[in-house]
């Protein structure tokens, strides 16, 4: 399903291939090379919470999600091959640096990609996809356990690649078609094993993944767009030219809602995601879900940003209907992907989130009416509720444990 698959069976001889991770039974490690390629992420996810704040329309959100999605799969095919190759290797190390230059200058492109910079943003995306998986292929001999999912992979990527190229050719709405097949097209190979005429597909339940590295390499994920929700906050704060007292309530509610959002994950749930791959009798399909639900994560994050800086920026007005609908949307978005990862980790159904994202909506008639602060301490106030009922589950969970 993705990029760093082996069949149990043959996972001694996938070890004797130099470029792969030494695996001795402990968690490996993630490297400084993985940590100095995520900075590239730091700087997209602003890109595209600026974007987003910048062109809050039905368009301009169906063209930030297009982007986020690109973003996410770029990182996410990465990740999955370091979760196998070492980075240390100068060959990979070469490789990441590489995929950091472009996606460098992908993340820049990101304000203009549906205007004159769209081709430098397909061809940047296609050169990180495409290369990175070509590469690989290249390194590893035919018979090797891990080529023939690589050559299925490089088939799928060069069957998007052309949706990109030609998405950037094409004006705005027939841009953003495109590259939406494109999209789906990329996220929707690995639901079905990479499946190509004549080369057949991968079975998720052949693949060995190292769960501690892939779930912590998600968490440092979070950590950057949370990171960036704090940023995108002082930068708002230090845009503000008087201090008052609105502001600086403005300034705590936005605080404790980011941090009650890092509570959700890491204060409840984070350390047993390592656990929930180990135990699988299917770790491929886990790790797969991880990625999935991850990007909806995110994506609750940055619309949480923009929402704090709404707030931050304009705390005495009213929001209008868009702003109105982001203020809600970016917490409530974060809940529920919140609960289907925790479903995967526990196996339940996280009540409390649910509840929480319905509370959320049904503050739109209170938004109807009140200012930006207001709502700022009312989203806050939800996810605040919901971390304090996760926290109290969790103490429950580990005594009955």
């Amino acid at each position: 399903m993705h990029p760093a698959h082996a069949t149990q069976g043959s996972t001694a001889d996938a070890g004797r291939h130099p470029l792969l991770r030494h695996r001795d039974g402990h968690h490996a490690r993630v490297t400084f090379e993985e940590l100095f390629f995520d900075l590239v992420y730091v700087f997209a996810v602003t890109q595209l919470s600026h974007q987003l704040l910048h062109h809050l329309t039905v368009a301009g959100v169906i063209e930030v999600l297009i982007l986020w999605f690109a973003v996410w799969l770029g990182w996410q095919y990465t990740c999955w091959v370091t979760n196998w190759f070492d980075p240390e290797t100068p060959h990979i190390r070469g490789l990441i640096f590489a995929n950091m230059l472009l996606g460098l200058v992908m993340a820049s492109s990101i304000p203009q990609a549906f205007g004159e910079r769209g081709m430098v943003f397909a061809l940047s995306y296609v050169a990180i996809q495409v290369g990175r998986t070509a590469f690989i292929a290249l390194q590893l001999p035919s018979g090797h356990a891990l080529a023939a999912n690589y050559r299925r992979m490089l088939v799928w990527l060069m069957v998007s690649a052309p949706f990109w190229i030609a998405g950037a050719l094409a004006e705005h709405e027939t841009r953003a078609l495109l590259w939406f097949i494109a999209v789906v097209c990329e996220y929707g190979a690995p639901m079905v094993g990479f499946a190509v005429p004549g080369m057949g597909r991968s079975n998720t339940r052949d693949w060995t993944i190292e769960g501690g590295h892939l779930a912590e390499r998600c968490q440092l994920f979070v950590i950057v767009a949370l990171g960036e929700t704090l940023l995108a906050t002082g930068a708002s704060l230090s845009d503000v030219g008087h201090w008052s007292s609105e502001v600086l309530q403005a300034l705590v509610a936005t605080f404790l809602g980011t941090l009650a959002m890092w509570w959700l994950y890491f204060g409840t749930s984070s350390k047993d995601a390592s656990e929930a791959i180990i135990r699988s009798d299917d770790p491929g399909r886990i790790g797969a879900y991880f990625h999935y639900v991850h990007a909806i994560l995110v994506a609750g994050i940055i619309a949480t940003a923009v929402g704090n800086d709404l707030v931050l920026g304009h705390p005495h007005a009213m929001p209008t209907a868009a702003q109105l609908a982001v203020l809600l949307l970016g917490p409530a978005i974060y809940l529920l992907g919140s609960a289907v990862y925790k479903s995967i980790v526990y196996g339940g159904v996280a009540i409390s989130h649910i509840a929480g994202a319905a509370m959320l909506l049904a503050l739109v008639p209170i938004g109807l009416a009140g200012n930006m602060l207001l709502m700022g301490w009312l989203t806050t106030a939800v996810v605040l509720v919901v971390s304090v009922w996760e926290t109290q589950l969790l103490r429950r969970r580990r005594r009955a444990a």
